[in-house]
């Protein structure tokens, strides 16, 4: 029996040498409390796997610290105040003009400051590709399926920073109290108002008033700059961790399988190659914000509700919500003496509705599937068609609202009539996802015949080879052996199958609605005329025998 040795009281003794110098004396002191060199020795050389796609993720990360960095310079110099001033600036066509100070300092920033106008435009231009970013990165997480167990909450935490980048956005560009920036509050202004019986007090609380009050700009700079960043870095540093834990899914190859991780280390290949990406994409957006101007507020002038600008359109990732506006009918609806305004308050209300469909999706395809395994493949778009289908038509819908958010740029640049653009939205909004839906189906379940063909008979070589009794054929080549497990190493789940309707004594069994809608939508999913059979090993050896 062995009996662990409690330390006494004289001094410890250790086999280590002694430091060499301060530096390593510092990281000895520092390690006896934290552990930092076991916790790097162990996650250091943790090994992750490498696709081009990847590179979506870092850029919404990078783009978020250029953003917090150059957020944090313009803090030093913007007033977020709505008191008036006389303009006596720089800029002469705007001088003598009264305006707030908001819109007064966005000015001097622009015009006053070394470097003042760089910064904003990087710090504008950095907001529009972390939205983009997102966009894509979220995307390419749906169509390969890598939002599946474990990596549901990663999901939410994904959607969430794009939902909350979008608003911080807008808030971002409202900030200036320009004519452009105080059109968009009034249209934030109107939804509000569209709620029923508290759409008022909300109006009153937001605005300290009637509009556009005095305390907005204060109270948007405030949720932009605090509250939503603190929210977002929550979001963030939660994903990273749940990334840093779960990896990124692995595509199909030889060796990779859901029990293991085929890629490169974290130090030093990932943490290089990724130190590298920060500055290229840093130097991008900085030549982008030299290059295009982007929200030039002193063409746009000082905000006055009065008026409003031309061609007043938000940024691009808040044009679906002024498309909604836009295509819905201007209808009232009367009721005790108050007024529903139903052509802002029905589309106000479609948008949570697709924001909870969209943070919903994973679970409901799990409910639907039945799979409780864990997933660390990625899939290819086209081996999962009605779910591939489902997101070009919500991308569609989205384009669509996009384009009916601007009908008026492409009324007057195309020469076309308002209204009938109008109207094509409006058919649109039904019609373009049902059609995208179904043409997107069948270009996946096309290229799986097509996988099927290059498996069975192998890959075109272009050589026309003339048979004994006449017929030309094209010679064809087998597939490598890595290229065919690649093919054919996906899934593909089976419907779920409802019991007999009697059981063995002959006694009709209950089966409730909820089990009858998810074998319906099972075989909507994975049943016949939604996805082709892969080849099975039988039929590939015996078309290599040359029994076909």
């Amino acid at each position: 029996m062995r009996a662990d040795r409690q330390p006494g009281p004289g001094p410890a003794t250790s086999t280590r040498a002694a430091p060499a110098n301060k530096v390593e004396a510092l990281a000895d002191w520092t390690d006896g409390r934290l552990g930092i060199y076991a916790l790097s020795k162990s996650n250091l050389r943790k090994i992750f796997p490498d696709h081009w796609s990847f590179m979506l993720g870092e850029i919404c990360l990078y783009t978020f610290l250029i953003i917090i960095l150059t957020g944090v310079w313009l803090t030093f110099f913007f007033i977020p105040s709505m008191g008036e001033v006389v303009y006596d600036g720089s800029y002469v066509p705007l001088k003598g003009i009264r305006m707030s100070e908001a819109y007064a300092s966005t000015l001097d920033i622009s015009f006053e400051i070394r470097g003042g106008l760089l910064i904003r435009q990087i710090h504008h231009w950095a907001a529009i590709v972390f939205v983009a970013g997102m966009f894509a990165h979220m995307m390419r997480v749906f169509f390969t399926g890598a939002f599946r167990k474990p990596r549901e909450l990663n999901w939410l935490f994904g959607a969430g920073l794009l939902f909350l980048g979008m608003f911080d956005g807008f808030m971002g560009y409202s900030l200036p109290d320009d004519l452009l920036s105080g059109t968009g509050i009034r249209f934030m202004e109107g939804a509000v108002l569209a709620v029923p019986i508290v759409g008022t007090y909300f109006e009153m609380f937001m605005f300290g008033g009637q509009f556009p009050g005095s305390v907005i700009v204060p109270r948007l700079f405030t949720v932009h700059i605090l509250l939503i960043p603190g929210i977002m870095l929550g979001l963030l540093t939660a994903h990273l961790i749940l990334v840093f834990y779960h990896k990124h899914t692995q595509f199909a190859g030889p060796g990779r399988k859901n029990e293991n991780v085929v890629g490169m280390p974290l130090m030093p290949v990932y943490m290089a190659k990724a130190g590298g990406f920060f500055f290229l994409v840093f130097g991008v957006i900085a030549a982008m914000a030299a290059i295009a101007t982007v929200n030039p507020i002193w063409l746009y002038g000082p905000y006055r509700p009065d008026q409003v600008s031309t061609d007043a359109q938000p940024d691009w990732y808040m044009g679906f919500s002024e498309g909604l506006i836009r295509i819905m009918p201007g209808w009232e609806i009367g009721l005790w003496g108050h007024t529903l305004v139903m052509g802002v308050f029905v589309p106000l209300m479609i948008f949570p509705l697709i924001l909870v469909a969209i943070w919903s999706y994973p679970f409901l395809e799990a409910w639907i599937t039945g799979d409780k395994r864990e997933h660390h493949i990625a899939d290819r778009p086209r081996n999962a068609p009605v779910r591939t289908a489902f997101g070009a038509a919500w991308i569609s819908l989205y384009l669509i609202l996009l384009a009916a958010g601007g009908n008026d740029l492409l009324a007057t640049h195309f020469h076309l009539s308002i209204n009938a653009i109008t109207i094509a939205a409006r058919i649109g909004f039904f019609v373009g996802p049902v059609i995208v839906f179904v043409i997107t189906k069948r270009w996946c379940l096309g290229l799986q015949r097509r996988d099927k063909e290059k498996v069975l008979h192998g890959r075109e070589t272009g050589v026309i080879k003339r048979l004994q009794h006449g017929e030309f054929v094209e010679v064809h080549a087998p597939l490598p052996p890595e290229r065919l497990y690649t093919l054919t190493s996906h899934d593909q789940p089976q419907p779920v199958v409802l019991p007999p309707e009697v059981d063995e004594n002959g006694v009709a069994r209950k089966v409730s609605l909820w089990k009858r809608t998810r074998a319906k939508l099972s075989r909507g999913f994975y049943g016949e005329g939604a996805q082709i059979a892969k080849p099975t090993a039988e039929e590939h050896r015996e078309v290599g025998s040359g029994h076909h």
